[in-house]
């Protein structure tokens, strides 16, 4: 737990190095380019295809004019317009936790190595390209969960309580493996994370109900609505920051761990006897019982009779 705490201080203090400022850039400047390139050619024809479906929904048009005449016509136009964004912010969401992963996370890992594990050996345990596959693989997984429970999102409390969850184990499997695929060897790797799995997954759910903050932005006012590619782009910001919080947690907490294992295994085998290998030792050709007591058996046999 000493460890568990001691790296959240410290992710808390590098996410306001300048380099790591710097490099929560990068994934904005691509999400928010998709973002905005995306609202401009389907938003409106989005809102109008949710807005056409509820309507033809008898029970539910029913619904919405019952709430519109309590709070207004603009509400049946809004609603549209916020079921939109809750479709859009899971892909959000798992699209920026893949960019922090390939771009971001090397780089905090060389960040860290350097400034506190400069002596750790990187023994290349896992590729880029493998790197890519498992983010991408985790992906397509959360998303499918999402997908599965959506229904259950409209359960009173379940809302609270499913998106962490799911945020917090894709957050846990794709940031436990980036972080140790340059320094641990596949073993290693294997086995700090069957070994630390419940820690790791307690620092990905934190990390999941961390993603909320961002959404609480969309319930401030109906009028952010208008302005929604543009509040995306900075929602799409919090979330970078977020991830990038998350990968400096791991990354302080996951090479601790290894520079702890490498150094029990060092201290194994500083006290175990030294053995010869059996290339150095001395082939002993076995001697037979007359020669090795200075008689041959005819004498032997003679003094025995």
């Amino acid at each position: 737990m000493k460890l568990l705490f001691g790296s959240f201080w410290r992710a808390v203090a590098y996410c306001l190095h300048p380099k790591v400022l710097v490099l929560s850039l990068m994934p904005l400047l691509v999400a928010g380019i998709v973002t905005l390139g995306a609202g401009y050619l389907y938003w409106e024809s989005a809102v109008a295809a949710v807005r056409g479906t509820l309507e033809h929904w008898s029970l539910v048009n029913s619904m919405l004019e019952w709430i519109s005449s309590m709070l207004g016509a603009n509400f049946r136009t809004g609603i549209a317009s916020l079921i939109v964004i809750a479709l859009t912010i899971p892909v959000v969401v798992a699209s920026t936790l893949v960019l922090v992963g390939l771009w971001i996370t090397p780089a905090i890992v060389t960040l860290v190595a350097r400034r506190r594990f400069a002596t750790l050996e990187r023994r290349h345990g896992a590729s880029w390209w493998l790197g890519v596959c498992a983010s991408l693989g985790y992906t397509v997984a959360g998303l499918l969960m999402v997908m599965i429970t959506l229904p259950f999102w409209l359960v009173p409390g379940l809302a609270l309580v499913l998106p962490p969850l799911i945020w917090g184990w894709l957050t846990a499997e794709v940031m436990g493996f980036d972080t140790l695929a340059e320094h641990a060897s596949q073993p290693e790797r294997e086995a700090i994370r069957r070994a630390h799995r419940f820690p790791l997954l307690i620092m990905g759910i934190i990390c999941g109900f961390l993603c909320g903050v961002p959404s609480m932005i969309w319930t401030l006012s109906m009028q952010i609505i208008i302005f929604a590619p543009f509040v995306m782009v900075g929602v799409i910001w919090l979330y970078t920051m977020i991830f990038t919080f998350s990968a400096l947690w791991f990354t302080h907490y996951l090479l601790g761990v290894l520079a702890e294992l490498r150094a029990a295994e060092a201290a194994m085998r500083a006290v175990q006897p030294a053995v010869a290998p059996a290339s150095d030792l001395q082939l002993v050709e076995e001697v037979p019982p007359h020669e090795r007591f200075g008689y041959d058996d005819a004498t032997g046999a003679g003094e025995t009779a």
